[in-house]
């Protein structure tokens, strides 16, 4: 998830503000004496020249200070991004071990269904952020609490709704991705029952995540991931084998992992007065929600139209066969492209953060924001092309997490294809995350939309002749559309499209 998560890096540059503010008070109280002529007119010329480059960076990575500013957001984004993939992998191979496809098959189903569910939720973070980080900035302690309570309180409503939807009615939800009777459906009942429970509690480490970055604790949250992803992991192959629960054991481990998350967040949100209990069962203010709900709903609709991407995309992989080989194929390419896909997500939420601070900032502006867009936009270029490369070569000791001969040849195209898409994912995920810091949300949504129009009519077309192959044809229609959209965002549309620049230096004159 995501798995998508962004204020608290913003706590690693605060080091560096802080320097770069006394620096400057120094600099300030050095010029206060009375310079003559000449080194006025030469102060003058330094201090355009240094503006000018300072303003003006080049297309292509140099390593200047702005790669230096952008590879020190992105490595703990990156790692924190990683984590999720890694234990998804962690849970697959254990699955894989069992010796039944369809047992991946159905896990692989349930966790669709399950994410779908969550996903509708993940509004949650960038409303609790925002709120916390606006009230921390003022200094009202109130009001921060009031921001996570809030949060926390939409939180149990939520789950209030989807752990009984999963649990009462797995049929219905599972029937989204399987059909009736598959031999897959089994299974997947099996560990959607046990991981519906997983629902408040992740959702309450998601607010409690998102209330930390807020304040811009970038440790703690860390950390938490870590030890709880460590808890899954080692608790994975203990119950699966140790005690012979099979599937159920796996999604058990999660379960045990996520409560051990959520009862770590709450406690730590209280200790550090972020939370109150009095406050906890109060209705949320609609009045602070408000100025976000334009933004929220638009975001809806996009988390929406990737819903029913996911969902076509895993119906129609379940429907290509009945033996569970092509599921449990598509979920090898899956995870080979989570491989690098992580890395170029991550990049698009320091997109989220960066673009906005150029862009709002009185040192920067729509110049200076479009320079590190650009900049930004080739190093996901240059990246999605190194980790696509590195994909393919490390592709035969991805397979080796199967033990099936005809699950690994089944994998074999489909992971190289992804493999060679993520160039454009590095470009996608970053323009998408450039349209989020320059707050163009709803063109983001329709964005979405056309893709996930095309790629469903690409599903019934392509895996027809090419099999799991084709569904992933699918999805580089469905990137492709995506492409179109950054780049008509990029160039007619944002605040940073050159032509508004422009536009806005005319009203300046």
């Amino acid at each position: 998830m995501k798995v998508s998560p962004l204020v608290f890096v913003l706590a690693l540059l605060a080091p560096l503000e802080i320097a770069h503010g006394s620096a400057a008070r120094s600099a300030s109280k050095k010029i206060q004496q009375p310079p003559n002529k000449v080194e006025t007119k030469k102060a003058t010329t330094i201090s355009t020249k240094s503006k000018t480059t300072a303003t003006t960076p080049g297309l292509w990575p140099c390593f200047d200070e702005l790669d230096k500013r952008l590879i020190m957001i992105s490595i703990p984004m990156i790692i924190n991004f990683s984590i999720t993939p890694l234990v998804g992998a962690n849970d697959l191979f254990w699955t894989n071990r069992m010796g039944n496809v369809l047992a991946v098959a159905g896990q692989a189903a349930a966790t669709q269904v399950f994410n779908s569910g969550f996903w509708l939720a993940s509004f949650l973070p960038s409303v609790t952020s925002t709120l916390v980080s606006k009230e921390n900035a003022k200094g009202n302690q109130e009001g921060v609490q009031d921001s996570v309570c809030q949060a926390l309180f939409v939180a149990v409503l939520i789950a209030a709704v989807g752990t009984p939807l999963f649990y009462n009615y797995p049929d219905s939800t599972l029937g989204t991705v399987l059909e009736t009777g598959a031999p897959a459906m089994e299974f997947a009942k099996i560990y959607l029952n046990v991981r519906a429970f997983s629902f408040l509690p992740a959702l309450i480490a998601l607010v409690g995540f998102s209330a930390f970055r807020g304040i811009l604790d970038v440790k703690t949250p860390f950390m938490i991931s870590v030890i709880t992803s460590m808890i899954n992991c080692v608790l994975d192959p203990i119950l699966i084998f140790g005690f012979d629960m099979g599937l159920k054991g796996n999604a058990l481990s999660t379960l045990l992992s996520e409560v051990v998350s959520a009862i770590t967040f709450l406690y730590l949100l209280a200790k550090r007065d972020l939370i109150k209990m009095s406050k906890l069962f109060r209705f949320p203010s609609w009045s602070k929600l408000l100025p976000l709900i334009k933004g929220g709903f638009a975001m809806q609709l996009r988390l929406i139209a990737f819903n029913i991407t996911f969902i076509a995309v895993a119906r129609v992989t379940q429907g290509i066969d009945k033996t569970g080989v092509a599921a449990a194929a598509h979920e090898m390419a899956l995870q080979t492209f989570q491989l690098g896909g992580v890395a170029l997500m991550a990049l698009s939420v320091v997109a989220q953060i960066v673009i906005p601070n150029e862009l709002h900032s009185d040192k920067g502006g729509a110049r200076v924001a479009k320079a590190t867009s650009n900049r930004m936009m080739s190093w996901g270029l240059i990246l999605g092309t190194l980790l696509g490369g590195l994909q393919i070569l490390v592709l035969p000791w991805i397979q080796k997490a199967t033990p099936m001969e005809e699950v690994r040849a089944a994998a074999r195209a489909p992971a190289i294809l992804a493999s060679i898409l993520q160039p454009l994912n590095g470009l996608v995920f970053i323009g998408e995350g450039v349209m989020s810091g320059c707050g163009d949300f709803m063109f983001l949504a329709v964005s979405t939309i056309v893709a996930t129009v095309g790629c469903v009519a690409a599903l019934q077309v392509f895996p027809q002749e090419h099999g799991v192959s084709g569904v992933w044809m699918g999805f580089a229609v469905f990137n492709v559309l995506r492409m179109i959209g950054v780049l008509m965002h990029q160039f007619y549309v944002s605040p940073i499209a050159p032509r508004n620049i422009n536009k806005e230096l005319q009203k300046t004159k």
